[in-house]
C-alpha cells in the first residue's frame, strides 16, 4: 500500500495503533480549525489497542471547516484512494447520534467525519430552498431558516443530529404527521461514489419525471451508496401561530383508540404524541420541574399550527370535542409561552430521563400503519409481564412510529441478554404482523439486520444488495450494514 499518496491536508496520516496516538493527534495551539474528533478518537483507539493484540490501521479524516469545494474534493480523493486500494473501507460519519451502529466502521479503515463540514451555503428565497453541507446540525439548519421566516419541517428528536445523517435515516420526527419525513424536503444532492467520481441527483426543480429517481436511492441508504457533501432542501413559509393541548385520559387504551378517531375526522394536527405517567416522572426528575398536570396515568399530546389562532382554533375546536366524546378527562390548552415550553421540554427529555432511571437499556423502533397504533400500544404495555422486564414506550402515535425501551435494571448481565433478546424478538414479530416494518426512522445500521432479514421477502434483500454492488462493486463504503449479509 502507498501511505504516501493518501497522506494530505485536513486527514490524519495513518498509524498503527502501538504509536503514541493522543500525541500525535492532539490538536495545535496554531491549528487553523480546531477539532477534537481525532484527538478523541485516536485516544480511545490507543486505549483499546491496550486490551488486545490487534492492530489495526487507521485515519480520521476531519475536513476543513468554510472550504467547500475543498471538503468535495477530499472526499472524493479519500474514496478514490480507498477505491484504487480495493480493500480500504471508507465510513461517512456525522455528530454519531445514531442508534443502530450505521456510522460504526466494522472493518476500521477510513473514517470521514462530516461535523466540520457545518456551512449553510444558500438560501434562494425564490426557489424555497436551502443548500447546506452534512454537518450542519439540525438545530442550527432550524433557527437559521426560522431567522428568515422560513420552515423546514423534519423534526426528529435528536436536534444535535446532522442534516448528513438526517438524510442516511431519512429521519422523522413528530411534525411527520402533517408534513411528512426528511425525504419529502430533499430536493438534491452532491454525492462522492465509491470511485470517487462527484456526481449530482436532483436539483431545484418542483417537478422531475427524468428517469430514475437516484437520488431517493441515496435517502436512507446510511452512507452505503455515496457520500453526501451538499444537500439541497426544501422550505416552507413559517407557520404564524402555534398551539398544543394535552389531553389527560383514564387509561392508556383510551388514549391510543383515540388516535385513529382523531387521524378519521381529517383534521390533521401537526403532531400527535403519546405519553404514560412513569415516564412523565421521569422526566420530572430528570429536569428538576413538574409537569403541568397531575390527574392521569395516560396523556395525548396534539400540536398544531397555521397563520392564524381563528385557523387554529376551528382545528383544535374538532379535535378537542371529539377526545372528550372519547373518555378524555379535560383538554389542555397551552395558552401561554411558558406552558407550551415546560410541555414540550418534558416531552423532548423523556429519552434522557429514561436513561437515567436504569442502570443500562435497550432501544425498539418500530412503525405500524396508524389504525394499528392502539394494538401495539397494548401490546407493548403487556409484554413486560409476559417476560419479566421493565418496558417504557411512548412515540408518534399520529404516524404509527412508537419507541420501546427495554431496561436492564438490576439483572444480570446472562439474563438480561436473554430477556432482551427474546422482548425484541416478540416486539418486531408483533409488529410483522400488524404490517409494520422494524424501523421507522432510526435505520438498520448494523444492529437490526437480523430483524430486518426476518421481515422482508427475500427478493427485496436481493434487490438491495444488488443496488449496492452497483453502486460499490468492490463493496467498500461502509460495509456489513443495512441488507448486506
Amino acid at each position: 500500500m502507498n501511505i504516501d499518496k493518501f497522506n494530505s491536508e485536513g486527514c490524519g496520516s495513518p498509524v498503527e495503533t502501538s504509536q503514541p496516538l493522543a500525541e500525535k493527534h492532539r490538536p495545535s495551539r496554531e491549528a487553523r480549525h480546531y477539532d477534537p474528533t481525532s484527538y478523541e478518537a485516536m485516544t480511545n483507539v490507543a486505549k483499546a489497542d491496550k486490551q488486545s493484540a490487534f492492530r489495526p490501521l487507521v485515519y480520521i479524516c476531519s475536513p476543513f471547516s468554510g472550504d467547500t469545494e475543498r471538503n468535495s474534493e477530499q472526499a472524493r480523493k479519500y474514496s478514490r484512494f480507498a477505491y484504487e486500494q480495493n480493500t480500504i473501507p471508507v465510513t461517512p460519519r456525522g455528530a454519531g447520534t445514531g442508534l443502530v451502529g450505521s456510522s460504526v466502521p466494522m472493518e476500521h479503515g477510513i473514517m470521514i467525519d462530516t461535523t466540520l463540514m457545518n456551512q449553510i451555503l444558500e438560501l434562494d428565497e425564490e426557489n424555497l430552498t436551502v443548500t447546506v453541507e452534512p454537518g450542519v446540525l439540525l438545530m442550527e439548519l432550524s433557527a437559521y431558516v426560522e431567522d428568515h421566516d422560513f420552515f423546514y419541517p423534519p423534526d426528529p428528536g435528536e436536534k444535535s443530529a446532522t442534516i448528513g445523517g438526517n438524510i442516511s435515516t431519512n429521519a422523522g420526527g413528530m411534525r411527520a404527521v402533517k408534513y411528512g419525513v426528511t425525504r419529502d424536503y430533499v430536493m438534491g444532492l452532491e454525492v462522492v461514489l465509491p470511485d470517487g467520481t462527484i456526481t449530482q441527483f436532483g436539483g431545484k426543480v418542483v417537478k422531475n419525471s427524468s428517469g430514475y429517481d437516484l437520488k431517493d436511492l441515496i435517502i436512507g441508504s446510511e452512507g452505503t451508496l455515496g457520500f453526501i457533501t451538499k444537500a439541497i432542501l426544501k422550505l416552507l413559509p413559517l407557520p404564524k401561530r402555534v398551539i398544543s393541548l394535552l389531553i389527560p385520559f383514564p387509561t392508556l387504551k383510551q388514549a391510543i383508540d383515540t388516535v385513529p378517531v382523531i387521524i378519521k375526522s381529517k383534521t390533521i394536527p401537526t403532531a400527535i404524541e403519546f405519553m404514560q405517567r412513569e415516564v412523565i416522572e421521569d422526566a420530572e426528575e430528570y429536569l428538576g420541574k413538574a409537569f403541568p398536570d397531575k390527574q392521569s396515568d395516560a396523556y395525548l399530546l396534539l400540536k398544531f399550527d397555521g397563520n392564524s389562532t381563528q385557523e387554529i382554533e376551528e382545528a383544535y375546536d374538532k379535535v378537542a370535542k371529539l377526545c372528550l366524546e372519547q373518555g378524555a378527562l379535560d383538554v389542555l390548552i397551552s395558552d401561554t409561552q411558558e406552558r407550551e415550553e415546560s410541555i414540550w421540554k418534558a416531552r423532548g427529555a423523556f429519552l434522557e430521563a429514561i436513561k437515567g432511571s436504569t442502570t443500562y437499556m435497550d432501544e425498539v423502533d418500530m412503525v405500524v400503519p396508524r389504525s394499528r397504533v392502539n394494538e401495539m400500544v397494548t401490546y407493548l404495555h403487556d409484554l413486560h409481564n409476559e417476560i419479566d422486564i421493565r418496558i417504557k414506550s411512548f412515540g408518534h402515535a399520529g404516524d404509527g412510529n412508537l419507541h420501546a425501551y427495554i431496561l436492564k435494571d438490576d439483572l444480570s448481565d446472562e439474563e438480561w441478554e436473554k430477556r432482551m433478546s427474546a422482548a425484541m424478538e416478540k416486539i418486531y414479530q408483533k409488529a410483522h404482523e400488524l404490517e409494520g416494518q422494524v424501523s421507522g426512522e432510526h435505520g438498520i445500521g448494523y444492529a437490526k439486520k437480523p430483524y430486518l432479514r426476518e421481515s422482508l421477502p427475500e427478493k427485496n434483500l436481493d434487490l438491495m444488495n444488488g443496488i449496492k454492488k452497483v453502486f460499490d462493486p468492490k463493496n467498500i463504503l461502509n460495509p456489513h450494514k443495512v441488507a448486506q449479509r
